[in-house]
């Protein structure tokens, strides 16, 4: 069941971040697990990874751009 928002006192900085933070995308350990390793075998970009997995390049690659 979808949480109903409400609008009312909020800022609009406030109610993008619930945006933002609602429709982020779950990963499994798995899934990343296999985009580190992606990275760390270097056959890609990390750029190109990162727009291939609609990731931000930040966070669990950032050990990946140090090579």
């Amino acid at each position: 069941m979808k949480k109903k928002t409400r609008l009312r006192g909020k800022s609009s900085e406030k109610i993008v971040k619930d945006i933002r933070r609602a429709t982020r995308r779950r990963r499994s350990p798995e899934e990343k697990i296999r985009i580190v390793l992606d990275g760390l075998r270097g056959e890609e970009s990390i750029a190109g990874l990162c727009r291939r997995e609609e990731a931000a390049c930040r966070g669990h690659l950032a050990c990946c751009h140090s090579r």
